[in-house]
């Protein structure tokens, strides 16, 4: 690991805090490309494991996985109107094929030859409706060829202004599904099915709580019919939109004649759906846990679960712990558990613990001579928590935690968010909220485009979704908290990333 440096506190700057605690952990890095991020090992593993078990659910939900071109014709992207308009200003183009040496020096020694310009220009792809729903067309037929579920993972280019490493890059990894249904009633289906596996997930295994509902009209998804999103509360009480759900309706399908036969032999559109999650996932699970030593790990997705730290003096010493720790190892292994034997002699026990500390892994067993003779080990939970453990059995017991430490890092966030909410929210109270510390503001809205983008402009709050039932309020609100009109249904406001 990199020498240690201070970290931040989240009191003083809660993003040079965030900064700090993904440079500490080595999650990740600043690029030579502005605006893009290396993914270092240590952060490029919590993304396998979320891959990974985020996979297994989109799959035993029905649908397989494919590869699209990463190249769009930029005629594509112009086929449905909405869509261009939302993805203009963020495209990157591909327009010649090869370079040729200029005689120069530095950066002019070589230009784009202008003998090797495209005929039509290429867009790196910032979504993939457009290409994928372009080959729906020659695969869709009949109504026997629906539901055509589909998912790939992938990376994605969108020309961001600002950035931020994991939450805001240039380009980014996710996963992007796209299905085509024979009816609207189906393709909702789809849309809120996802919706829940992505609630699941993320509170299962990112132990992130998260309200569900639908963005209003200002903010879907360019070319939607209905986006739908789940959105978790951070530490500094700003929401983080963790992801989307989109019900295209038949848009792409008449922009990209994807149409089918029915079992009456009429011919109709497909109806469409869209969703993905990136690894803006990564950002959210820091900003959720982590403390002012660093990172905090939800178990699940740690990459290192257990790190066995062995103590001695001598080298007697050194040879009773290492050979204790190397079969408790084996017993945390064959329990199906992520562990590291940290033998190294270059380093004192209290610093491997900094170490270990600030790359969050949950769990830390200490092996002494005294631990030998007892027949146990030192467990130190991160965040806190010492207690010895018997070497027999250990295995369930590091178990055991883990599967505490999970419950309960999503109980105490779940706890804070609604710590940091307010319901049935006044005007006079909501301007104060929003200057003040923020967080999830519960009012009536009137549904009105120019009284949303009125809130926004005088207090950066957004409308983060118009919440699923089960999150609304008692009491439905008759007015809207910002003019006073009717109100057509509950909302979420929050400043968000």
């Amino acid at each position: 690991m990199a020498q240690a440096q201070k970290i931040t506190p989240r009191a003083q700057d809660f993003s040079e805090w965030y900064n700090d605690v993904i440079m500490q952990a080595e999650l990740a890095d600043y690029s030579p490309v502005r605006g893009c991020m290396v993914i270092r090992p240590n952060g490029y593993r919590i993304w396998e494991l979320m891959q990974r078990a985020l996979d297994d659910m989109i799959k035993a939900s029905g649908h397989q996985n494919a590869y699209f071109p990463l190249f769009i014709p930029q005629s594509f992207l112009a086929k449905e109107a909405e869509h261009v308009e939302g993805f203009a200003k963020e495209v990157a183009l591909v327009t010649h094929t090869r370079l040729k040496a200029t005689g120069k020096t530095g950066a002019a020694a070589v230009t784009p030859d202008p003998e090797s310009a495209l005929e039509e220009p290429l867009v790196v792809r910032p979504t993939s409706e457009t290409i994928i729903y372009a080959m729906f067309a020659k695969w869709i037929q009949s109504y026997r060829d629906l539901p055509l579920l589909l998912n790939q993972w992938c990376n994605v280019v969108r020309w961001e202004r600002r950035t931020r490493l994991f939450l805001r890059t240039t380009e980014f990894l996710w996963q992007e599904g796209h299905t085509a249904h024979a009816d609207e009633a189906d393709a909702e289906r789809e849309a809120r099915t996802i919706l829940g596996i992505y609630r699941s997930f993320s509170e299962d295994w990112l132990a992130m709580p998260v309200i569900t509902g639908v963005k209003t009209e200002s903010e879907r998804f360019a070319g939607a019919l209905r986006t739908y999103a789940i959105e978790a509360l951070m530490q500094d009480r700003k929401a983080l939109q963790a992801g989307t759900s989109h019900n295209l309706g038949q848009n792409f399908a008449k922009a990209f004649e994807v149409q089918y036969q029915t079992a009456a032999g009429d011919q109709e559109y497909v109806w469409n759906t869209s969703w993905g999650v990136t690894t803006r996932l990564i950002g959210g699970l820091i900003m959720t846990h982590s403390d002012d030593f660093g990172l905090i790990c939800p178990p699940r997705l740690a990459p290192v679960q257990v790190v066995l730290v062995p103590i001695w003096k001598s080298d007697d010493e050194r040879a009773k712990v290492l050979e204790v720790g190397e079969r408790v190892r084996g017993d945390l292994q064959g329990a199906g558990l992520r562990v590291t034997l940290d033998a190294r002699d270059s380093l004192k026990p209290g610093a491997k613990y900094f170490e270990w500390e600030a790359r969050g892994v949950p769990l830390r067993l200490e092996i002494g001579p005294k631990d030998v003779a007892a027949g146990q080990a030192m467990s130190a939970r991160r965040g806190g928590g010492k207690a010895p453990l018997p070497l027999a059995g250990i295995a369930a017991a590091a178990t055991q935690i883990l599967d505490e430490m999970q419950s309960g890092l999503l109980g105490t966030a779940r706890e804070r968010r609604e710590a940091a909410s307010i319901r049935g929210v006044t005007k006079s109270q909501f301007i104060e909220f929003m200057k003040d510390k923020g967080g999830f503001a519960y009012g009536g809205f009137c549904g009105d485009a120019a009284c949303e983008a009125a809130i926004k402009e005088e207090t950066a709050a957004t409308v983060r979704v118009l919440p699923d039932p089960e999150f609304r309020s008692p009491e439905a609100p008759a007015t809207c908290m910002w003019c006073g009109r009717p109100s057509i249904a509950e909302a979420v406001w929050a400043q968000a990333y």
